[in-house]
């Protein structure tokens, strides 16, 4: 078997190195030095550079000016984008954009997809729910009236609300289904509260009161929001993993020249243990994101639905970057909480991933409502 990525897949891998070298992250906003947002919008002119390397054009198709590829590769670059904290909504918009093109409309395709490519258009997602543990298709009704839909309901926590241009909504219709309506922020009987996340980033509560919109603008296909929802799922794994690694490597850094009682302190057994187990912890992170993304991208058939992948990786993920951070911390004694040192951000952006998209307890109760659907052996 072939382990190995593909050459398109690693040379996406390579541009976004180059353009995430130059974000410091010990220059990103603190949401320890800000209060209340730590920015009034994301990381534009880094935007506009993933823009131009066609970075956010990955998972769309070449007729609309895509690189045609896969989830494997959205996530490679979202594991260089967390090492380095980059601000800028590339999960979201690339996942919104992949279920426009996997389900929506011509029209919808057309209008959307290219501007979405050159980084025209924003596009947000908005997956919590009205609370964040309840299924975020229950918070939102959607029927049809006429030629349009209507829609009713509130969903929190929507990432970059704020600045985005579009946000897709998943919502239920009388009949039981699940739809996808694409809205614009800015769309008469919506409104928009401010909202704050952990790592101090613009969220916003969204309030729909009989919002009207085209039947083009909306996804009626079987599958299109669990689609969406597993993907930004396993995008946040790979954020996760990737801010892990860079965590590991500053600690591992600090502790080689960190000296006490004449000798480096990552030569004690005490905290070399320590390390160790937090490296198995991001191999396994590692492991368990390629099969979930592996499974999304080439809807290869398995013992499980590709539904349990993906919460398999999302209870590592939870779990292995909080562990990480709390040892990282740990290891770096007083220095880490320094806010002229970059640590702290990292753990706060460790705290936003790990509630992302439900705790690792949520996706274990999923798993476990899985193997009792699914049986195996």
């Amino acid at each position: 078997m072939d382990f190995t990525f593909t050459e398109e897949q690693q040379a996406a891998v390579e541009a976004a190195k180059t353009l995430f070298a130059a974000v410091a992250p010990d220059g990103v906003p603190s949401p320890a030095l800000v209060p209340g947002a730590v920015a009034d919008d994301f990381d534009r002119p880094l935007w506009a550079k993933l823009a131009e390397a066609d970075l956010l054009s990955l998972l769309i198709d070449p007729e609309h000016g895509g690189a045609g590829l896969d989830a494997i590769a959205l996530c490679l670059i979202l594991r260089e984008s967390a090492k380095k904290l980059a601000r800028v909504p590339l999960l979201e918009s690339s996942a919104a954009a992949y279920a426009v093109q996997t389900h929506g409309s011509k029209e919808l395709k057309q209008r959307i997809l290219p501007k979405a490519g050159r980084g025209e258009l924003v596009l947000t997602v908005a997956a919590n729910g009205r609370s964040g543990h309840d299924p975020a298709e229950l918070a939102v009704t959607a029927r049809q009236d006429g030629e349009t839909w209507l829609l009713d309901g509130t969903q929190t926590a929507v990432p970059w609300a704020q600045n985005a241009d579009l946000i897709v909504v998943p919502a239920h219709t009388p009949a039981g289904r699940t739809v996808l309506a694409v809205i614009p922020r800015e769309h008469e009987g919506l409104t928009l509260a401010e909202q704050v996340s952990t790592n101090g980033e613009h969220h916003g509560e969204i309030s729909l009161e009989s919002v009207r919109i085209d039947a083009n603008d909306v996804i009626e296909a079987d599958g299109a929001w669990d689609g969406l929802r597993d993907l930004l799922t396993t995008g946040t794994c790979a954020l996760a993993l990737g801010l892990g690694e860079s965590v590991l490597s500053m600690t591992a850094e600090y502790t080689g020249k960190r000296e006490q009682f004449g000798f480096p302190v990552a030569t004690f057994q005490a905290v070399a243990v320590q390390a160790a187990d937090r490296y198995i912890d991001l191999r396994a992170m590692e492991v368990t994101l390629w099969q979930a993304a592996w499974r999304i991208s080439t809807g290869a058939n398995g013992a499980l639905p590709a539904t349990g992948d993906v919460a398999v990786a999302k209870i590592w993920a939870s779990d292995g970057v909080r562990r990480v951070v709390q040892t990282a911390q740990h290891l770096h004694g007083g220095f880490g909480s320094d806010t002229d040192y970059p640590l702290h951000r990292y753990h706060a952006w460790a705290k936003q991933l790990e509630l992302s998209l439900g705790p690792a307890a949520a996706h274990e109760e999923a798993l476990g409502d899985l193997l009792a659907a699914h049986p195996l052996g």
